[in-house]
């Protein structure tokens, strides 16, 4: 915002006075006086033709002689003030007669009145200074309006700048759901690079994770907590990553010696592998006790009760859960139902009591608060459409991820899925819910 230039008089190149007397050598006097001083100087010599010149005319200071034929001073500058408001008005008075100064100045609103005969000192004393505090007023207004034309352009500069915070803000947000999404989505594909490799594992780690969770948040796991458990379930299997295909697909209770001893290393291999993830780094904490025991037998720290990260204590009894019924802990595959007895057994010794009690309502149907959603819609591909948004991972027949829960339907994703069931022969149903439902 640039600031125009002040149009004052102290920019011009003279003030204009119009003097305004019945007689002829008073007008001479006053013209030779402030010619003078540099000052251009309009004369008439009654208050009609004083009045006809201002209407062609501006000046910047009127002199007027109170007493003329016809029409006074007073009442001219009345009109003067009509014709030419920013011109400051001076009235010239030969008389004393007080009360016609006074109704003079209260009509024609006169700055200063004069007696006669004058001191030209004083007259020219009292012109300069009437024109210094008009070119003052005048160079106020000027700032006042540009303060106010200020005060609006930065009114819709703040306007602007805000809509366009909110926009970003907004921009912000989305862009991080995105993030979080394709971050969740990179851990379930790292985390099947193991589970392709055995058959038995094929959904291991996701069924661990979701339990994990559930037991997180009946427990009251903040946010943050939460987040970093399910993550944990999703890659605790991370470090047997370097395991030939026949260890990664033996059970724990068939290992021993050398074969033992390499397993119980995976723990602490996950955390290595993840910790220098920053975002990771209390996931690989987990990761690293998921096979402590509340009693202090587990393994690699032997850490007992409270010692051991909460996490790591409700992945352990998730895990178990599940290698339990693929038969990962024992010489057959066990139903749920026979499952759980072994966990609510091992209560207090393997497992934390709290971890227990909250997997124990999660089983018999006692949870609310982490019930799955019924807003889910199962569809089949003939039925997406786009701007739905994925409600459950999307899985194969081996258990691989095709597509990560919280994605929004496109048009182009939609077309895949539909070419996918159309290759395999295999019919799909995918979870969805609509845009705007929330789990």
């Amino acid at each position: 915002m640039n600031a125009a230039p002040a149009m004052t008089l102290a920019t011009r190149q003279a003030a204009r006075i119009l003097c305004v007397d019945d007689e002829p050598n008073i007008l001479s006097s006053l013209r030779r006086l402030f010619r003078s001083q540099g000052y251009e100087v309009l004369t008439a010599d009654s208050g009609a033709s004083g009045l006809a010149l201002l209407e062609r005319e501006d000046v910047d200071l009127i002199i007027s002689d109170m007493r003329m034929p016809e029409m006074d001073g007073a009442h001219f500058l009345e009109r003067a003030r009509c014709l030419c408001p920013g011109a400051l008005r001076l009235l010239l008075t030969g008389y004393a007669d007080v009360q016609s100064i006074l109704n003079a100045i209260n009509r024609g609103e006169i700055y200063r009145y004069i007696t006669k005969p004058w001191d030209d000192t004083d007259i020219l004393l009292v012109v300069r200074h009437a024109l210094e505090r008009q070119a003052l007023e005048e160079e106020r207004r000027r700032l006042e309006g540009l303060t106010r034309s200020q005060n609006e352009e930065l009114k819709a500069v703040n306007a602007e700048l805000e809509s366009r915070v909110k926009q970003r803000t907004a921009d912000l947000t989305q862009a991080n759901e995105k993030l979080k999404t394709s971050f969740l989505t990179s851990i379930k594909v790292f985390s099947n690079l193991i589970e392709t490799r055995g058959g038995n594992l094929a959904g291991h780690s996701r069924r661990v994770a979701d339990l994990a969770r559930k037991i997180a948040l009946r427990m009251g796991l903040g946010t943050q907590e939460t987040q970093d458990v399910f993550v944990a379930g999703l890659l605790h299997n991370i470090g047997k990553i370097g395991f030939s295909d026949e260890m990664l697909a033996m059970p724990e209770w068939r290992m021993k010696g050398d074969c033992l001893a390499l397993y119980r290393k995976h723990p602490a291999r996950g955390e290595e592998m993840l910790m220098p993830l920053e975002d990771l780094r209390d996931a690989a904490r987990i990761i690293r006790s998921q096979h402590e025991r509340f009693d202090g037998e587990g393994f690699p720290d032997g850490l007992s009760g409270f010692n051991i990260p909460v996490g790591a204590r409700i992945l352990a009894l998730a895990s178990d859960y599940d290698n339990l019924q693929i038969g990962g802990l024992v010489q057959r595959e066990l139903r749920p139902e026979e499952a759980a007895p072994l966990i609510l057994q091992s209560k207090g010794k393997r497992y934390d009591p709290v971890v227990v009690e909250a997997f124990q309502e999660i089983v018999s149907g006692a949870s609310t608060v982490i019930a799955e959603t019924l807003l889910d819609e199962a569809a089949s591909p003939a039925e997406l459409r786009a701007g739905m948004i994925v409600a459950r991972d999307l899985l194969n027949r081996d258990g691989s991820l095709l597509l990560s829960a919280g994605n929004k339907l496109t048009d182009r994703l939609i077309e895949q899925i539909a070419r996918f069931e159309k290759s395999t022969g295999s019919p799909l149903t995918i979870h969805v819910r609509r845009e705007g439902k929330k789990p």
